[in-house]
């Protein structure tokens, strides 16, 4: 359980960030930047609006301390490496990797200042377990999980950095991949535990890492993919 925590997400209006901020709101100061606020107005949080790929984020409307910082914001774009151009790279390398830089530099002094912070990003299963038509996503994705071992060791021992690698998770993102009944079956056979996982479970996992329970841990990578990573179905 985390509470009086003051806790920015970046990209919290759906997915794995509206289930996170569900889960924290009730017993923290929950701040959320985001390009829409709709999907949050029943939560007793604070919006800002906030694009990651453009926008410089205002952290006037930001407490002084700030105790954990999540980014949320990424893409899964799927496709055999001859059919992606450059652009395809660069745009997914600008959402999953420069938009967390340019948030969490943003707010680096505020996480400091706290003495005792918390940073969480994602990456996915496909960094360290080779996938077919991944390259681009795997690309932007294992340069998360080298940023996280880097400013780990360079943040410790005020500020912890560490990330969660999932394997397909039901959120609108992964909607084009789960829209029918036949793409769910197939994606939850593929995972030995028999499905894809969820928006609580990843939430419920993040949790853990910004509490104190995690607090001897930092730089690493925690793999939650249903035993696709690691075991043959």
């Amino acid at each position: 359980m985390i509470e009086n925590k003051n806790i920015l997400i970046i990209g919290g209006s759906s997915g794995i960030g509206l289930a996170l901020a569900e889960q924290l709101a009730p017993q923290n100061n929950v701040f959320i930047a985001s390009r829409s606020g709709n999907a949050v107005q029943h939560l007793d949080i604070q919006h800002i609006n906030f694009d990651a790929t453009q926008d410089d984020l205002d952290t006037n409307q930001l407490p002084d301390e700030l105790h954990g910082f999540i980014y949320c914001p990424g893409s899964i774009n799927l496709r055999p490496f001859k059919g992606l151009k450059l652009e395809a790279f660069q745009s997914d390398f600008e959402i999953n990797v420069l938009g967390a830089i340019r948030s969490l530099k943003s707010v680096l002094t505020h996480l400091s200042a706290s003495g005792n912070a918390a940073v969480v990003l994602y990456s996915t299963v496909a960094v360290q377990t080779g996938m077919p038509f991944h390259s681009s996503v795997a690309a932007s994705k294992g340069a998360i999980e080298g940023l996280t071992r880097s400013l780990a060791a360079e943040f410790a021992p005020k500020i912890r950095v560490n990330a969660i690698a999932p394997s397909l998770v039901n959120t609108p993102l992964a909607s084009k991949f789960l829209n029918n009944e036949a793409k769910m079956d197939k994606a939850n056979e593929r995972h030995p535990l028999g499905r894809v996982g969820t928006a609580k479970e990843i939430a419920q996992a993040t949790t853990f890492l910004l509490g104190e329970q995690s607090s001897w841990m930092t730089g690493r990578v925690l793999q939650l993919d249903g035993g696709i990573g690691n075991l043959k179905a």
